[in-house]
């Protein structure tokens, strides 16, 4: 196999807000090299690569470093963000999930899908009959808030604050991180004291839900301190918001581009969890997934340093025609397994959850929105890290 020479492989200028991570730039370089270089290091463009570096024993999770690659080294975002589980390894990451692997339960959020559909169904009725609404603030926003206060068991009157509060967070996974910050950590600030309040509450008053069953998880006589504890309630609150009404948002898109499929989803609502995997193959929220080498290694002719940063381009990786053939969209297609939840060790606790609330909006949304189509005005988050709407103006006949 013929590689590439460094010198000669492409260059991506990701840091520039205009790029675009699912741009026929980076698609033409992904025919030209398997990895391209960026100002954070190294990019892999093909799905194999991607495939077996995202488990490769010399690289680890590489999140961490995303703060001080956009200048931010101290404060506290920058504490906040080395909590993630995410950004942990071995036995602390271990630890770490063996807590809160119970309040993950399947059975747990199987109980709460009748009320993922009837939330569906209010927020439809809300605006179907004007023909049109912003899906973004208009569904998107208050499902995907709703949704973590019933699955945290926090009152959903609540949910303007959660989607407020996270969609600023959301902010610090964008290239535009160090201008954003004054923001970002006046509303960390907001969703710690939140945090705390409902700690104190579910201590002294324990209730059957999601949210006691974090505050009491324990195993082998360990349990999360408080501030694992606070610093984990925060991350479930905001990465499950923000990744929901992201991809929400990606998949009205994909879907008013291939209206073939909204007809097929709307006739088959069986095909929603399909339509959730082919949606976050061609377009996932969640366009990297970092790693970092932890020590010199040489890759298909490659010499990777350690403390290289390694960004997997997950919608690159998913499109890659050696894989997957011609383009194309088809939820009823069999395909090879996406990254849009990551993999390997760090592969997202919350798959489950963001899996069946989405697979049970997308079908009740076809049938209902009947040939939606985008209308002037739609904003979009940076295309780079994770993006979506952030306002998506749609028409569409109302169905019963």
């Amino acid at each position: 196999m013929t590689i590439t020479p460094t010198a000669a492989a492409p260059r991506l200028a990701v840091t520039d807000p205009s790029f675009s991570i699912t741009s026929d730039e980076v698609h033409a370089a992904r025919e030209q090299s398997w990895y391209a270089h960026t100002e954070y290091g190294l990019a892999i463009l093909r799905y194999e690569e991607v495939s077996k570096l995202m488990k490769h024993p010399k690289l680890r999770q590489g999140s961490a470093a995303w703060p001080a690659h956009n200048g931010v080294t101290e404060g506290p975002f920058a504490e906040w963000f080395d909590s993630w589980i995410l950004n942990k390894e071995g036995e602390e990451h271990h630890r770490l999930r063996r807590l809160l692997n119970p309040a993950f339960s399947p059975k747990l959020i199987g109980g709460l899908v009748p009320r993922f559909q009837a939330l569906a169904g209010e927020l439809i009725d809300a605006f179907a009959e004007r023909g049109e609404c912003d899906f973004t603030a208009e569904f998107a926003e208050p499902y995907a808030a709703r949704v973590i206060a019933i699955m945290l068991g926090l009152p959903e009157s609540e949910w303007q604050m959660i989607a407020r509060e996270s969609a600023t967070l959301g902010l610090a996974l964008g290239v535009t991180l160090k201008q954003d910050l004054p923001q970002i950590e006046e509303a960390l600030a907001k969703l710690y004291a939140y945090a705390d309040g409902l700690i104190a509450d579910r201590s002294a008053n324990p209730r059957d839900d999601f949210m006691t069953t974090l505050v009491q998880a324990q195993r082998d006589g360990d349990r999360l301190s408080s501030t694992e504890l606070r610093d984990a309630i925060v991350l479930l609150i905001f990465g499950g918001y923000d990744t929901t009404r992201n991809q929400l948002g990606l998949a009205m898109q994909t879907f008013m581009q291939h209206p073939d499929q909204w007809d097929v989803l709307a006739a088959n609502p069986a095909l929603g969890g399909q339509a959730v995997e082919e949606v976050m193959r061609v377009n996932p929220t969640v366009r990297w997934v970092t790693r970092e080498a932890v020590e010199t290694f040489e890759y298909q002719g490659l010499l990777i340093e350690a403390g290289t940063t390694v960004h997997l381009f997950s919608e690159s990786a998913g499109t890659d025609p050696r894989v997957f053939g011609e383009r194309s969209f088809d939820i009823e297609a069999e395909r090879k397994p996406h990254y849009g939840f990551g993999g390997g060790a760090h592969h997202c606790l919350g798959h489950f959850v963001a899996r069946s609330d989405m697979s049970e909006a997308l079908p009740l949304l076809a049938r209902r929105l009947r040939n939606p189509q985008p209308l002037p005005g739609a904003t979009w988050l940076a295309d780079s890290g994770n993006t979506g709407p952030i306002s998506l103006p749609i028409s569409f006949t109302a169905a019963p």
